[in-house]
C-alpha cells in the first residue's frame, strides 16, 4: 500500500538522522525530510480521494492551509527533539519539565488543528470522501509518529 511505503521511506530517512543527531545540528535535513513526507502525503490524497475538478478546487486550498499550520507544529516538535538530543546525556529535571510541557502543548494544538480542518474538509467534500480523508490523515499521522517516536531514545 502507498501509505506503508511512505512510512518505510520515512523510517529509512529518519534513522540515519537520529543516529547522527547527537553530533550534528540537522535542521536542514529534517526540513528536507518533512518536505518529502508532505509531497508523498499529497500524492496519497490525490490518488485515494478521487476528486472531481470542482472538489479539487475546494479541497486543495483547505489542505494546503492545514499543512502550512501543521508544519509550524512539526517545526516546534523537531526543535523539541533537537533540544532533547542535545541535552540527552545531561538532561535535568528542569529540562524534562520544560520539554514535557512543550510536548503536551504541541499534541494539544495538533489535535485541535486536526479537528478544525477535518470539519472544513467535511464542508467542501461529499461525506464519504471527507471520511476517507480523515481516515487517511489518521493512518499517515499514526505511522509517521510511531516511526519517529520509535527512534527517539527514552529519557534516562
Amino acid at each position: 500500500m502507498k501509505i506503508a511505503s511512505l512510512a518505510a521511506a520515512l523510517l529509512f530517512t529518519v534513522s540515519p538522522l537520529v543516529a547522527q543527531a547527537q553530533d550534528l545540528g540537522l535542521a536542514t535535513d529534517e526540513q528536507i525530510l518533512l518536505k518529502q513526507v508532505m509531497t508523498d502525503k499529497r500524492a496519497i490524497y490525490a490518488k485515494n480521494l478521487g476528486l472531481s475538478d470542482a472538489e479539487s478546487s475546494a479541497f486543495w486550498p483547505v489542505y494546503d492551509e492545514y499543512e502550512l499550520k501543521m508544519k509550524k507544529l512539526d517545526d516546534r516538535f523537531l526543535a523539541l527533539v533537537n533540544d532533547f538530543v542535545a541535552k540527552y546525556q545531561t538532561l535535568t529535571d528542569a529540562d524534562a519539565t520544560v520539554m514535557l510541557k512543550e510536548k503536551m502543548a504541541i499534541e494539544k494544538q495538533r489535535e485541535a488543528l486536526k479537528q478544525t480542518y477535518t470539519k472544513k474538509v467535511a464542508k467542501v467534500l461529499p461525506p464519504v470522501k471527507a471520511l476517507r480523508y480523515a481516515q487517511l490523515e489518521t493512518r499517515i499521522e499514526n505511522m509517521v509518529r510511531r516511526d519517529v517516536y520509535g527512534l527517539i531514545p527514552l529519557a534516562h
